[in-house]
């Protein structure tokens, strides 16, 4: 079984995506190895973003064996993505 992935979509440019970050930072220092977290820019991976169906940055997706189990839209509160994660564990 593998665990659950938070793909952060962003880019270099976004502010908001800059906002994430720490909130990113935050979920990973909580949930520890339980949850595999990997940003993506989205100018380097185009072709994986437009796979993810991603219109705009932030996008975060969290995936449960290779499944999307939730996707937010804009900056993205540590215990919104911490709750939704626990519910995949």
């Amino acid at each position: 079984m593998s665990k659950p992935e938070l793909l952060d979509f962003s880019a270099t440019w976004c502010g908001p995506c800059k906002m994430q970050k720490p909130i990113l930072e935050e979920v990973k220092a909580k949930l520890g190895d339980k949850v595999e977290v990997k940003v993506i820019d989205v100018d380097e991976n185009q072709a994986l973003a437009s796979q993810y169906g991603v219109q705009a940055v932030p996008t975060l997706v969290i995936l449960k064996d290779g499944e999307i189990a939730k996707r937010f839209t804009g900056v993205t509160n540590a215990a919104v993505l911490i709750e939704e994660l626990n519910k995949v564990l």
